[in-house]
């Protein structure tokens, strides 16, 4: 065991700690070498313990959530990757219209917990693979909704272990951006401002955007979601369909048949099949419409 190991498993009093595991395991893409460390942390304190460590022996970290924006490499990630465990996924009411959701919860559980208290507004994310964390940092959103529309007020860890509770506004949300990851925070909790609404109308609309979900998109096989970001003025899918390029493939990475906008693992594609995909779809759509296309995808660690 190595000395960085040894304090890391100090530091962890009811987590857990892993060596060289694999990153398939915690992505939706299932691909992924393996992680140098894997942390998976249940209290505050053990998350600031953690991300002290890091600074003081200068290991790079990252923190996971549910793994549905990422791709990492085949050669895994030289560092350590943080997840957040059971402690942090709690749903609660925090007054008559707001909710109150660890960072580690999903957001199918909190649009769950909503419809169960007949609040309404965050329908849209009910299908978002993600936790509350992730779709924080990066504004997630669906069908013309954003996570920024309901966000009320955002728990966050700095690197000196100290919280801080600040406003959305704050947080320079924009189409798949915030501030977050820059500024080097981590989030421990978000608090969503909805509306009193009928659970039976909150629920048939959750019903309705579910049966879109299974008519328009490839949930038969692992991805990450939408792959693209959605360009000013066109839509990633249409471009890339008119590029030619439905059923594209690179290894067994491939453009989706059912929907252009997302690329899928068809059971045995690498990391470097999906990155190649990548570049090639943003090239032969620049090529052919002139649009550079930006990944949603976060690519992580050694390719």
């Amino acid at each position: 065991m190595s000395n960085f190991q040894q304090v890391l498993s100090q530091a962890l009093m009811s987590g857990q700690i892993l060596t060289n595991e694999p990153m398939s395991r915690h992505t939706t893409f299932r691909v992924g070498g393996p992680a140098d460390y894997f942390a998976k942390v249940e209290t505050e304190a053990e998350l600031a313990g953690i991300l002290a460590l890091c600074g003081q022996w200068e290991m790079p970290y990252y923190v996971v959530g549910n793994g549905s924006n990422l791709l990492v490499g085949d050669g895994g990630y030289r560092g350590v990757i943080i997840t957040l465990g059971k402690n942090f996924s709690g749903v609660r009411k925090a007054g008559a219209e707001k909710l109150r959701a660890g960072a580690g919860a999903l957001l199918s559980v909190v649009a769950k917990a909503a419809l169960k208290g007949s609040l309404t507004g965050i329908e849209f994310a009910s299908g978002i693979p993600g936790t509350v964390g992730g779709a924080v940092v990066m504004n997630a959103g669906a069908y013309g909704s954003e996570l920024a529309d309901i966000l009320g007020l955002v728990r966050l860890l700095d690197q000196k272990g100290d919280v801080q509770e600040v406003s959305a506004a704050q947080l320079e949300l924009g189409y798949r951006s915030s501030n977050i990851s820059a500024r080097e925070l981590v989030v421990l909790e978000a608090e969503f401002c909805l509306e009193a609404g009928s659970e039976a109308q909150i629920g048939g609309q959750m019903e309705k955007l579910a049966a879109q979900r299974r008519a328009k998109q490839p949930l038969e096989y692992p991805s990450a979601g939408s792959t693209f970001k959605r360009p000013s003025g066109y839509f990633a899918g249409k471009l890339i369909e008119e590029a030619g390029l439905r059923g594209f493939c690179v290894g067994d990475a491939q453009v989706s048949e059912k929907h252009c906008g997302f690329v899928v693992n068809r059971g045995l594609a690498t990391a470097a099949d999906l990155r190649q995909l990548f570049y090639e779809v943003q090239r032969r759509v620049h090529e052919h419409s002139g649009v550079e296309l930006e990944l949603e995808v976060k690519l992580l660690g050694e390719f």
